[in-house]
């Protein structure tokens, strides 16, 4: 297989959604999407799971295959079972497959995966080895700054993730033992562009054009990747690009129109995952575009307990008719 032709991978614009659990599932990611967004990136898919066809996993993996601009992030720690999930999502359609080599859970790196993988690089190196050489799509990688303050080996992994065949890394400003704590260092994501030429994105706490100038500028980085920044705001990626790169930009939802896109996405999450399940998942969607909005605290009650998504989608106008107000860039 040659692997130049997949050494490089840098959509336009070089502006992505960042996978979080729970939150970036299929409804959130078409949202995002239909704003104008560069690529955006699934899920983060245990790769055993996957390939074994765990319930738990199928019910809440149904990635977005016919999607475009869309990257399948997988997690695991056996380089056999990662080169099986990779195969099967790339022969089920996927465009871009991501290497998590960044989850900070404890939960995912009990299992030696995740950010966990910056411990123990030489084999964090067989597990993209083999990822890289099961598929002819593009893989990218996603990590932080290292395991802590003293062992900060983004460089490096990412040097020897490039001579593996690595079309990217993404890197989170932050170390695992941070967690979201602080503020992520844009200017160490430096060390990381200087080591290679494959594409860099920077991550972390960035929500608006200003933030992302700020972490290119310092970072030297191709992109940005945003995560936290869109909840509520499933638009702000199109306006970073707008304002970073000249694409159009997206007429923000106010009143009425804010009140039907909500509405809408919830009505997909309800459709995607049932109307039980849907209605407990959007709660947190409903609660981020409320903050957004300036429901009064009493309504935003009601909506975040109701049961009925037919009562949700009756408190919704006057949850959110409110006008959206943007800080400027």
């Amino acid at each position: 297989m040659n692997l130049t032709a997949k050494q490089r991978f840098l959509p336009a614009p070089p502006v992505a959604l960042a996978p979080l659990a729970g939150i970036t599932d299929l409804p959130f990611r078409q949202l995002v999407a239909s704003f104008g967004a560069g690529w955006v990136v699934s899920e983060m898919v245990a790769s055993q799971d996957m390939v074994q066809a765990k319930p738990s996993v199928r019910d809440r993996a149904e990635l977005g295959f016919d999607q475009g601009a869309t990257a399948v992030q997988l997690a695991g720690r056996d380089p056999y079972w990662m080169a099986e999930a990779a195969r099967m999502v790339a022969g089920n359609g996927a465009a871009v497959i991501d290497i998590n080599m960044g989850c900070p859970a404890k939960k995912v790196t009990g299992g030696l995966s995740g950010s966990a993988l910056l411990r123990t690089p030489d084999h964090a190196l067989r597990l993209i080895e083999a990822v890289v050489e099961a598929v002819d799509v593009p893989v990218t990688l996603k990590t932080r700054l290292g395991w802590d303050d003293d062992s900060l080996n983004a460089a490096d992994v990412a040097r020897r993730a490039e001579a593996a065949g690595i079309a990217l890394v993404t890197i989170h400003g932050r170390t695992r033992c941070q967690f979201y704590k602080g503020r992520a260092d844009w200017s160490a994501i430096r060390a990381v562009r200087d080591a290679v030429t494959i594409p860099v994105i920077a991550n972390g706490d960035i929500t608006t054009p200003a933030d992302a100038r700020t972490a290119m500028s310092l970072s030297g980085a191709d992109g940005v990747m945003i995560g936290r920044g869109a909840q509520g705001r499933p638009w702000v990626l199109a306006q970073i690009s707008a304002a970073l790169y000249g694409t159009p930009a997206p007429v923000v939802p106010q009143g009425q129109a804010f009140c039907d896109m909500v509405s809408n996405h919830y009505e997909a999450m309800l459709t995607f995952y049932g109307a039980d399940l849907g209605n407990r998942v959007a709660r947190k969607h409903l609660g981020w575009y409320m903050d957004t909005a300036g429901t009064p605290a009493p309504l935003r009650s009601a909506i975040l307990t109701a049961t009925d998504p037919a009562r949700v989608l009756s408190l919704l106008p006057d949850a959110l008719t409110p006008t959206v107000t943007e800080v400027a860039a």
